[in-house]
């Protein structure tokens, strides 16, 4: 049997294309099954994600056919072979690896993709599509992350503006702080998922159109406030996230120097994702008030992911020993079928000559007896 790795991902097609091809999670067992029989597959794994769709499997023929069962999975007639890539062996381990580690994401590092792969290996071995390559392929995926989570620092600090800000905030338990966000749009809904995501339980969203901040606290659980009293409610607040499209400045130095006035003075973290700025830097100057704007996250963002890069050189290392061992072991195991195979060929070809001879033995001797005394005249030759 022969492992391989076919896809595609954010690295190798558009979104309107990986769209075309993602497989909801409802339908991954039929339609694996219907690929592995179309495919004359062995064993298979579907995974299928936002930014990617891959599958891993075992086959005895060539591999040219594999390009054509991600073909099986498009919506439409499309020409995928500039956007696919193929894996066999050795390669098809080392790829599935450093996906499950987070090194092939968008995000260098993240660790929602290993949570996405167990969940297709689940689906795949409770469906008995799975054997004796692909179960040992994936634990070992699962032992080489685990052992590069430990090891390195490549899922450590941040690398995204949004998920920066949020550390900021959650420096302290997140359920504990109360977080006010201004806007309702795209950004500000990211940023309120996060939030939320992370263990957030107090947010108010306040935006200039009431229906759509309550239409946003509503689907992520928040609590709308009306724009005319998001100074008020600030009083309460221990942090305040500007994440509008509008052109004004929501955020004097005035406003916050009477806000800070109503709180006694106790701290306040501004975050101002806002391009052009919602909040005035002058008011960074005040005592007790810390402002962050989107140049400073940028920055930070930016010293995480060169932080993250250094680790690849020891990640490589760590999922370069597990795939020789893997290999090693598989090798290993198909020998030992295979001379397994040929014993037992061997076996069965030494017990039909065996039985050959016992029958020619029978016939031999049954005509003997029959010549004499049937024949009694007969005289052998």
């Amino acid at each position: 049997m022969k492992l391989f790795a076919a896809g595609l991902s954010h690295k190798t097609a558009p979104v309107e294309l990986r769209e075309q091809l993602g497989v909801k999670q409802s339908e991954i067992v039929d339609l694996a099954f219907a690929l592995k029989s179309f495919g004359h597959l062995g064993e298979i794994v579907l995974l299928s994600t936002c930014n990617r769709v891959e599958i891993y499997g075992t086959t005895r023929q060539a591999m040219g056919h594999i390009k054509a069962l991600l073909q099986l999975l498009c919506a439409e007639p499309r020409d995928l072979d500039p956007h696919i890539y193929l894996y066999e062996g050795a390669s098809a381990v080392r790829h599935l690896l450093r996906v499950a580690a987070g090194l092939d994401s968008m995000v260098l590092g993240e660790t929602e993709i290993t949570g996405q792969i167990k969940n297709a290996y689940e689906i795949a071995r409770n469906a008995g599509l799975t054997g004796r390559v692909l179960n040992r392929l994936f634990q070992r995926a699962f032992q080489a992350t685990k052992e590069i989570r430990t090891r390195t620092g490549i899922g450590r600090g941040t690398v995204s503006i949004k998920s920066t800000a949020v550390e900021l905030i959650g420096r302290t338990d997140l359920s504990q702080q109360s977080i006010m966000v201004l806007g309702a749009g795209a950004m500000a809904e990211n940023c309120v998922r996060l939030l939320v995501k992370k263990g957030a339980k107090s947010i108010f969203i306040s935006n200039r159109s009431f229906d759509r901040a309550l239409d946003l606290a509503m689907r992520c659980g928040g609590e709308a406030v009306c724009f005319g009293y998001c100074l008020f409610e600030m009083r309460d607040v221990d942090v305040v996230i500007a994440a509008t499209s509008s052109a004004e400045t929501l955020l004097g130095r005035d406003d916050v120097e009477n806000l800070m006035k109503a709180r006694r003075n106790r701290p306040l973290l501004l975050i101002d994702l806002s391009v052009p700025r919602n909040i005035d830097p002058a008011v960074g100057g005040l005592e007790n008030v810390a402002l962050h704007n989107i140049d400073n996250l940028e920055a930070l963002a930016r010293a995480g992911l060169r932080n993250r890069e250094r680790e690849l050189a020891t990640c490589y290392k760590i999922i370069d020993a597990h795939v020789q061992a893997l290999v090693e072991k598989l090798d290993s195991e198909s020998e030992r079928i295979h001379s397994l195979d040929r014993v037992h060929a061997s076996s069965l070809a030494s017990h039909h000559i065996a039985e050959q001879e016992e029958t020619t033995c029978c016939v031999v001797n049954v005509a003997r007896e029959f010549k004499h005394t049937v024949l009694p005249s007969y005289t052998e030759p």
